[in-house]
């Protein structure tokens, strides 16, 4: 199965993914992950209005085999969250970079994502 990572997107090697747009960032997980985890069961986030700080917790996910923490690509504050996966987090494998995302941040330094994996260099690290 030929896993996509889309051009658009920056990625951790945790497994994150960033879409900005102007200084709103869109964070999720990567199909890779979701691949890895299996059934995602449980998602817990932060609220509208908390801060995140680059490279720390923003939340955990947990699937039937484990729980895995999640990582913010960048420091800013949670202006959305999508309480759709938050309630039903197996849909989540269904549309990771779509209607799979997990929280929108007002980026306090857009740059930062810039150190952050290409499209290519996060499928050449996950798929070795």
């Amino acid at each position: 199965m030929s896993l996509e990572y889309p051009e658009d997107l920056r990625y951790l090697d945790t497994h994150e993914y960033v879409r900005l747009e102007g200084e709103i960032a869109t964070i999720g997980i990567t199909a890779f992950a979701i691949d890895q985890l299996g059934d995602i069961v449980f998602l817990e986030l932060p609220e509208v209005g908390d801060a995140v700080t680059k490279e720390e917790k923003l939340g955990t996910i947990e699937s039937v085999k484990a729980v895995e923490d999640l990582n913010s690509p960048v420091t800013g504050t949670v202006i959305e969250r999508n309480d759709a996966i938050v309630e039903s987090p197996e849909q989540i494998a269904e549309d990771p970079y779509g209607e799979g995302w997990l929280i929108k941040v007002r980026v306090n330094d857009p740059s930062e994502i810039d150190d952050a994996l290409t499209a290519e260099e996060y499928s050449a690290q996950v798929e070795g």
